[in-house]
């Protein structure tokens, strides 16, 4: 059984006095400027890009070329102001997550309990992945390229990591944030327009990358609110459930391991998989090769083509929200987890 306290730092906890917050708003402000998210002793960074707050049509008309049925019912959704990674994150950074354990302490002292501490609070705040059997980068290279290869658990146990780290609080985007992000104000198939001829310089695809290879982030034209890579290079988690039609309340949180969504499509894919309101669902399948038993709740062995970016909420999380975007959300992790926090693979 897990044990009884919460695995969940609040924020309050995790944002000092000290550590103010970056230029751009807070509570109750507008989101006006982006920042650059830096780790003490890390040389990586992520570049916060602001995006405003408002109203837009989720999903795609029904006459859209490539269109897919899951891609309904059309409805116009409400998105609060957020600030949104410009790329994906990137392996220089993930690589910290996955392997450092001798950084300065964070904000609250925190240094994760791989490094064999917990949070300043006394929680056990961050679980760390275990060592993956082959490189995860498959070869197609680290510095400036995106990470690959991750669950969405492992994605969103990143996204928990880098608050402790940084005193603010970060997560995967929800999947209407995601599209509302891509489409940039835009009503359009892609957030340049209609036309998938105009892709190449906007977005990794199959026709752009025939060595079926990802490229380094940030290469591509950014789309109209400056974010790279929406179109391509690598699928991103979001943190829905994938269900084959919108429900009626979003975010649709998950109640089982599979499938969940990833967005934008890949360097695998055709120009209609990158479409703004282009979803996959991922598959079991996707751990295919991994040889362990249980196999792993931080790799998709066979999903090289899933990354993910990270959000950060103007309007401060409350703690069912931290815990939402951040706790294993299924037994089955659960127990793997627990096995993993007694020394157990």
């Amino acid at each position: 059984m897990l044990c009884a306290a919460p695995l969940v730092t609040p924020l309050a906890v995790l944002l000092p006095a000290s550590v103010a917050p970056p230029p751009g708003g807070g509570p109750g402000g507008p989101v006006v400027e982006r920042y650059t998210e830096r780790i003490a002793g890390v040389e990586a960074v992520l570049e916060m890009v602001p995006i405003p707050g408002g109203t837009f049509l989720l999903g795609s008309p029904e006459d859209e070329p490539g269109r897919r049925s899951d891609e309904g019912p059309r409805r116009e959704i409400d998105v609060e102001p957020f600030w949104m990674s410009a790329t994906e994150v990137p392996w220089d950074l993930y690589h910290v997550f996955m392997f450092a354990q001798d950084l300065e302490p964070g904000p609250d002292g925190a240094r994760g309990i791989a490094s064999g501490e917990a949070a300043g609070s006394g929680v056990d705040a961050v679980t760390r992945p275990t060592p993956p059997y082959v490189p995860m980068d498959f070869g197609m290279g680290v510095e400036g390229y995106p990470a690959i290869g991750m669950t969405q658990f492992a994605a969103r146990q990143f996204t928990r990591w880098l608050s402790e780290r940084t005193g603010r609080f970060y997560r995967l985007p929800t999947e209407a944030e995601w599209e509302h992000a891509c489409r940039a104000g835009t009503t359009t198939a892609y957030s340049f327009g209609d036309d998938p001829a105009e892709l190449p310089a906007h977005g990794w695809f199959r026709h752009n990358s025939p060595e079926r290879r990802y490229h380094r982030v940030g290469e591509l034209a950014p789309n109209p609110w400056g974010l790279h890579d929406m179109h391509g290079n690598v699928a991103e988690w979001v943190l829905d459930q994938y269900h084959e039609s919108y429900p009626e309340s979003l975010p649709a949180w998950p109640t089982t391991l599979y499938p969940r969504v990833v967005r934008g499509g890949s360097y695998l894919d055709p120009p209609e998989r990158l479409r703004c309101a282009a979803r996959q669902g991922s598959s079991r399948a996707w751990k295919r090769r991994d040889p362990q038993l249980p196999q792993s709740i931080w790799y998709h062995t066979d999903a090289r083509f899933v990354g993910f970016r990270v959000v950060r909420p103007l309007r401060e999380p409350t703690d069912e929200e931290q815990r939402r975007a951040w706790e294993p959300d299924v037994d089955e992790v659960r127990r793997v987890l627990e096995r993993q926090r007694r020394g157990e693979r």
